[in-house]
């Protein structure tokens, strides 16, 4: 006797570690995020070969000046277009330029102009590819994952800067500059057919009919009000941006001069800057396994004070292994902020604002952030590092202050994963 055929409802998303779509776009993010370290590298060793110390550092800071004009309006492109064809392009070019300076670099003695020249347009392109990161997740898994998906991402970064070093330091060993160049354009090559196959969702038809088309001013106009307006995005990106301009200066510069100042030297640096950096990815491990903290809102700002209290500790403690002990810890904190306040951006974000929102965060890290590296080291040169530290990290309570306040980020909540449907039941067919 034939049944009547029911339709089945629609599965639910896949968990973002056991999709393959988020799995490759992971696996291309961590490959051109190891080559965007080892170019660095081989960057700073040919500019060392032809350049005196100040040249070497206008050469290393080359790229910031491009990345830094150009990452707003990148933004703009990354929600105006495919995401992916962005990565793609971006990625594209920045192999084909990095080749090119293997090349230079094996055949020639490059010029410094050259080495300035490959590190600006390098800058320009990192520019369109940094925000079309961003853009990426809301656009490839369901909202339930983003939290699982920000976790993963912070857990390849940090894992990325482990490799970086050892990886780039043997190139360097095995063939010189020229091999770290063709090493790095090899990882950003590789990234290449794993983008091109992922799968991104097309951003939702807005209501009313086709959307208005507007300058590229107007739409970076708009995605700045976006994001100022917006009762909970807003005091997540300035809290975010306020803790990121207080700790980049005590970690990229004061951290050297305070292991200089105690005597502990460049493996005293390795041990804390290591050990913040398995914090970090431990709770970057913690969000991706779990998915889904509770209370997200009301986690971000007590994890951000451990922070900024670990920032100030680190500068105050006697003895280096107090003072790794307690980067391992801070870093933890980090990794678990930075994750939670990814997480609930993107979960809050309307996508088409996605690229803007990342372009103003990341403007924040690689446009301001290094403007504070000189007024640091001299603050250290006159007052010693324990007050400059203890001074960073009471700048970067402000951000807590700022979750605090926020009532829309108090209540904030990650959604919760959406539940397998069950399997109807299968119908008894009567025995003839």
């Amino acid at each position: 006797m034939p049944t009547e055929r029911t339709a089945l409802p629609r599965p639910a998303q896949r968990p973002a570690h056991r999709d393959g779509n988020v799995l490759r776009w992971l696996a291309a993010y961590t490959a051109s995020h190891i080559g965007n370290s080892v170019w660095f590298i081989a960057l700073g060793w040919s500019a060392q070969r032809v350049a005196s110390p100040a040249e070497v550092g206008l050469v290393m800071a080359a790229g910031a000046l491009p990345r830094a004009l150009l990452m707003l309006p990148g933004g703009v492109l990354a929600d105006r277009h495919d995401p992916r064809r962005l990565l793609l392009g971006s990625d594209a070019l920045r192999c084909a330029l990095v080749l090119a300076a293997a090349a230079a670099v094996t055949w020639t003695t490059p010029a410094l102009w050259l080495l300035v020249a490959v590190a600006l347009a390098f800058g320009a392109l990192d520019a369109f590819f940094v925000p079309a990161v961003g853009a990426v997740p809301a656009r490839i898994t369901g909202p339930d994952q983003l939290a699982r998906v920000a976790g993963l991402r912070a857990l390849s970064m940090r894992l990325s800067q482990i490799v970086s070093p050892p990886a780039g330091g043997l190139a360097m060993g095995l063939g010189g500059a020229g091999a770290a160049f063709a090493t790095a354009g090899a990882l950003f090559a590789l990234s290449l057919p794993l983008l091109a196959s992922l799968r991104v969702r097309p951003l939702p038809a807005p209501q009313g009919g086709r959307p208005a088309r507007h300058t590229v001013r107007g739409d970076l106009l708009d995605g700045l009000r976006y994001t100022r307006r917006h009762p909970l995005i807003g005091p997540l990106v300035a809290a975010g941006a306020i803790a990121e301009l207080g700790f980049i200066s005590t970690f990229n510069i004061g951290m050297v001069l305070l292991n200089a100042e105690r005597g502990w030297g460049p493996s005293g640096y390795g041990w804390i800057i290591g050990g913040f950096g398995a914090g970090a990815a431990s709770g970057a491990a913690l969000l991706a396994v779990a998915g889904r903290l509770p209370r997200a809102g009301l986690t971000l700002p007590w994890t951000l004070l451990a922070m900024c209290v670990g920032a100030a500790t680190v500068a105050l403690v006697p003895d280096l292994w107090m003072a790794a002990a307690v980067a391992v810890v801070s870093g933890l904190c980090a990794g678990v902020f930075g994750g939670l306040n990814n997480a609930l951006i993107q979960t809050a974000a309307d996508p088409a604002h996605l690229g803007r929102i990342t372009s103003v965060i990341m403007l924040m890290m690689v446009g301001l952030g290094p403007l504070g590296y000189p007024v640091a080291g001299a603050a250290i040169g006159a007052w010693g590092a324990a007050p400059v530290f203890v001074g960073c990290g009471l700048f970067s309570g402000i951000g807590v202050l700022v979750l605090l306040a926020s009532a829309e980020v108090r209540r904030a909540e990650l959604p919760r994963a959406t539940a397998r449907p069950a399997a109807p039941p299968v119908p008894r067919v009567p025995a003839d």
